[in-house]
């Protein structure tokens, strides 16, 4: 028999013998289709993202931490200036990119570009629109978190095998302000708000979250105000993971962090669903 007539039994057999095993393939779940434009249209863009994702950081550590911290001769809250401002400024850039990336993009993918309503004329359901946004959100900040910490142990920073678990925890970071920014990106009808988010929200909260500085150091009804702020949650928690001083208050800083990131989530489907199907 001919190589070819063997394949062709062999197909014939495994078709109509019933103990053939039967190999199904598992549908891709719908929101991850979402997630694969944003991959894609990141291939084209992604040289413009190195500065904020990466250059910034560096610099900040150089400069500050580097220059700043040669000019401090105590201990900062235990440990060197450039230890204790490292982990700070990982939180903070996972606040600047998941806040930068729930803005104009989701302005654009409703208003300008009309992204989400091309998805929607496809299967997907606005749910599944949302989700997949923001799960490249969240893939986004794992692989600028994860190259940062590594930048961090060249710089002689990381000081606890606990510091990988900064990286999803930087994620976690980055979603609590991606998700409610998002939410509420979806109600606008020019981009005029983002400048207040700017101004008002990311910048005050990147100089008093305690990035730069303890807390203890600022009046006492300021500090009040500061430990309601999500992002000291994220920097308290990605300090004291590399630096391997990890207490109780590590679930408080967690379940804040969780809680901000589902009620975001939550509020984003209702704001999604009125401007786009409503």
């Amino acid at each position: 028999m001919e190589p070819t007539d063997r394949a062709l039994q062999w197909s014939a057999d495994t078709v109509t013998r019933p103990d053939a095993p039967h190999r199904t393939r598992r549908p891709t779940p719908m929101w991850v289709r979402s997630a694969r434009y944003w991959m894609y249209q990141y291939k084209r863009t992604w040289r413009g993202s190195i500065t904020t994702s990466f250059l910034f950081p560096v610099l900040y550590l150089t400069a500050i931490g580097l220059g700043v911290g040669s000019l401090i001769h105590h201990p900062v809250d235990g440990v060197r200036f450039l230890d204790f401002l490292a982990p700070g400024l990982l939180a903070s850039t996972a606040m600047q990119i998941g806040g930068n990336d729930a803005m104009y993009p989701v302005m654009a993918a409703i208003k300008w570009l009309k992204t989400y309503f091309a998805m929607l004329a496809t299967p997907l359901s606005v749910i599944d629109v949302l989700i997949g946004h923001l799960a490249w959100i969240a893939l986004r900040l794992f692989v600028v978190c994860s190259i940062y910490l590594l930048i961090m142990a060249a710089f002689g920073t990381v000081h606890s095998p606990l510091a990988l678990v900064a990286v999803p925890v930087g994620v976690l970071t980055g979603m609590a302000f991606a998700a409610p920014i998002a939410a509420f990106a979806a109600t606008q009808v020019n981009d005029m708000g983002f400048s207040t988010i700017y101004r008002f929200v990311l910048i005050p909260l990147f100089l008093f979250s305690g990035i730069f500085f303890p807390l203890n150091q600022l009046p006492g009804w300021f500090q009040a105000v500061a430990l309601a702020l999500p992002l000291y949650h994220g920097v308290a928690l990605c300090r004291g993971l590399v630096l391997g001083h990890v207490g109780v208050s590590a679930v408080v800083h967690l379940a804040y962090l969780v809680v901000l990131s589902a009620l975001g989530l939550v509020v984003a489907a209702r704001t999604y669903r009125r401007r786009l199907v409503t």
